[in-house]
């Protein structure tokens, strides 16, 4: 199954340039012929091309249905960029196939890395839910300043990974139930400074651990991600 995304593909009845292009050149799809697009909300569509145009290729929906999360709770991951982008990149591209809700850049006081391109960004999580067959694309919140990020009314919990052993830390993995919405939040490869941990605490964060070894920001991101499923799909 080849996935097409066109975000707004009711409204407009055609696919953008660049999956237009991939369609009628890469995969030599003509008049006639029946693909399957989403929206990026959640809405898979059947479609039929009426113009295979390698630019603005039409479309007519032939039917319509609705897919649903594999997940239940919210999870919002927000981690502080490393200096190499490329390692989020590939972050991002695997929280989208394993299945995130809300994907968030921190700008923090130890950050290297201020600047995130949010076009560049958003084609790599736009191929990702192509590639795993997903109908929604998650929320992508550009650099925020971390301190605008913790007073958010977030729902469910709050953990921050936190590198200090000479502070009471709770395993990840043995702490999350499963059934509330999840924010997890990833320092940078600095680290938080004491400050933002003690705002982070006052917030209603808790301070957890990923296991006995030290982690890269986007390993630690990942595995907390792969954690917080599988306790989920425990819970049924």
């Amino acid at each position: 199954m080849i996935l097409f995304y066109s975000p707004d593909i009711v409204a407009a009845g055609e696919l953008s340039e660049s999956d237009s292009a991939h369609c009628v050149r890469v995969m030599r799809m003509r008049q006639g012929d029946e693909i399957d697009v989403t929206d990026g909300k959640g809405n898979l569509y059947r479609c039929v091309i009426t113009d295979a145009h390698s630019k603005h290729t039409s479309v007519d929906i032939i039917s319509t249905c609705r897919q649903e999360l594999h997940w239940r709770p919210r999870i919002t991951l927000a981690v502080a960029p490393t200096k190499n982008i490329d390692r989020m990149e590939w972050l991002a591209e695997k929280a989208v196939e394993i299945g995130v809700s809300r994907l968030v850049f921190l700008n923090c006081r130890h950050s290297v890395r201020r600047v995130v391109k949010r076009d560049r960004m958003m084609k790599v999580m736009v191929a990702a839910m192509k590639q795993s067959l997903k109908a929604t694309l998650p929320e992508l919140v550009e650099m925020t300043e971390f301190n605008d990020f913790i007073r958010e009314e977030n729902s469910g919990v709050k953990f921050v990974g936190y590198c200090d052993e000479e502070t009471e830390r709770l395993e990840f993995a043995r702490t999350y139930d499963g059934l509330s919405d999840i924010t997890i939040m990833i320092g940078p490869e600095g680290d938080f400074s004491p400050d933002e941990i003690n705002d982070a605490f006052a917030a209603g964060f808790r301070p957890v651990t990923f296991g006995n070894t030290r982690l890269r920001t986007e390993t630690a991101a990942l595995f907390a991600l792969c954690a917080a499923h599988t306790i989920m799909l425990q819970q049924g």
